[in-house]
């Protein structure tokens, strides 16, 4: 009876707790759905009847796609450039024994303990000298660089915490290290894999800081950047704000649903030994 009312207090606060994360969700889809007066006047119930009016502005008239496409391919290629090094880096940091390796591991740490943006004039003198001013393209190395820190802690954790006889083996069996790597750590470490490459995708998905800071043109602008620009001077179409935000959200939710149990082997790797 005692572990039962554990539980019970345990599922309780969690569904407490889900209801408050839920509540800015909720209201933001069914206002998404209604004009403009009808958001101020009664903010927090389903309307009878849905005006998607606004959905369909958003996706026939204004840029929202091409804002979208541009954040997909920077997500995409910075999430995998930054998976690629990190792994590599890691599956070194975790194997290499000396004052130099515990040096460069401490120099990654360092970069989640400070944060990114108190660098952003440098930064923004390095990506002017290189002539990536306005492009999508100067994103994609700062980005790599904001989600290397993280890479490198979640993934030496993990690959540390491997059985050391696979990789034994397969040097006794004249593996490479590239073979080890590739056939070996990879496929053992993709909860991990999965929990930095949402953790990178939250981050860069929801980052306005850089690309309204590198002056992105009109054409390479990314999802956050495009909200903005349905802000007007004097008056907002809080219908059209909340659609854009909704569709925006939608992606991040499902990817999450579809990883979650990736997501969270990778976050409890290494809090279990035995």
């Amino acid at each position: 009876m005692r572990h039962r009312r554990t539980n019970l207090i345990h599922y309780l606060i969690l569904l407490a707790w889900s209801l408050i994360v839920l509540f800015p969700v909720w209201t933001m889809l069914v206002n998404s759905l209604k004009k403009q007066l009808d958001i101020f006047r009664d903010p927090f119930v389903f309307p009878p009847s849905p005006n998607l009016a606004g959905y369909r502005y958003v996706l026939q008239d204004s840029d929202f796609l091409l804002y979208c496409w541009n954040t997909l391919f920077v997500v995409g290629l910075t999430i995998f450039v930054t998976l690629f090094i990190g792994s590599l880096a890691s599956y070194a940091l975790a194997f290499w024994k000396g004052k130099a390796s515990k040096f460069l591991y401490l120099l990654f740490l360092s970069g989640i303990m400070i944060p990114i943006r108190l660098g952003t004039i440098n930064i923004f003198q390095i990506v002017r000298s290189l002539g990536l001013m306005g492009s999508l393209y100067g994103l994609i190395p700062v980005y790599i660089a904001w989600g290397l820190p993280m890479a490198v802690f979640v993934l030496t954790t993990f690959i540390q915490e491997l059985p050391r006889e696979l990789i034994e083996v397969a040097e006794i069996d004249g593996a490479s290290r590239m073979r080890i790597y590739s056939n070996i750590i990879v496929p053992l470490i993709r909860p991990a894999l999965g929990t930095v490459a949402i953790i990178n995708l939250i981050n860069i998905w929801n980052d306005i800081w850089f690309p309204l800071i590198f002056n992105l043109k009109e054409s390479h602008r990314t999802l956050m950047l495009g909200v903005t620009y349905f802000f007007g001077t004097y008056q907002t179409d809080w219908t059209k704000v909340l659609v854009v935000l909704t569709l925006a959200t939608l992606p991040i939710i499902l990817l999450y649903i579809l990883m979650s149990k990736q997501f969270i082997k990778g976050l409890t790797a290494g809090a279990i030994k035995g």
